[in-house]
């Protein structure tokens, strides 16, 4: 039986400035919203730029990070998963959203270009996913890994 697996890498810029809020225990919550471009061709055939919306929540520490350092244009890349969630509107109405749970918020860019390098939080455009480099990543090492293509 195939493992099962949720897991969501974004590289985009944010759509607003990050909203901080709490739960009910306390813990901080920090919502941010980002788009990414993707690529389609259009009615005369030529490539141009589609953007996606995301949603995206970050808990605890990163959460207030998240608040303090970024602001909305600011470049982030975002390693988490997606959840589904509905709730009834005040309305009485049945709604649903899925939205993307930040493992990690990685701040690109430098200060100057509306990015995140300095204070600890950068490390120039470079994005390495969660537990990517750790021994129970998502993806194992393959057992044939001395193949020489």
């Amino acid at each position: 039986m195939a493992a099962n697996i949720n897991r969501v890498i974004l590289v985009g810029n944010l759509t607003a400035d990050p909203e901080l809020r709490h739960t009910g225990g306390g813990t901080p919550v920090c919502g941010l919203r980002i788009a990414v471009n993707g690529r389609k061709r259009d009615e005369s055939g030529n490539w141009v730029d589609k953007p996606n919306y995301f949603t995206v929540n970050v808990f605890g520490n990163q959460a207030e990070n998240c608040a303090q350092y970024l602001a909305k244009g600011r470049p982030v890349a975002i390693d988490g998963r997606l959840d589904w969630r509905e709730w009834q509107a005040q309305d009485g109405s049945k709604r649903q959203s899925v939205e993307v749970i930040a493992d990690s918020v990685q701040f690109l860019g430098s200060r100057g270009d509306g990015g995140g390098g300095e204070g600890g939080f950068g490390g120039g455009n470079q994005f390495v996913p969660a537990g990517a480099g750790s021994e129970n990543a998502d993806f194992p090492a393959a057992a044939d890994d001395d193949i020489p293509f």
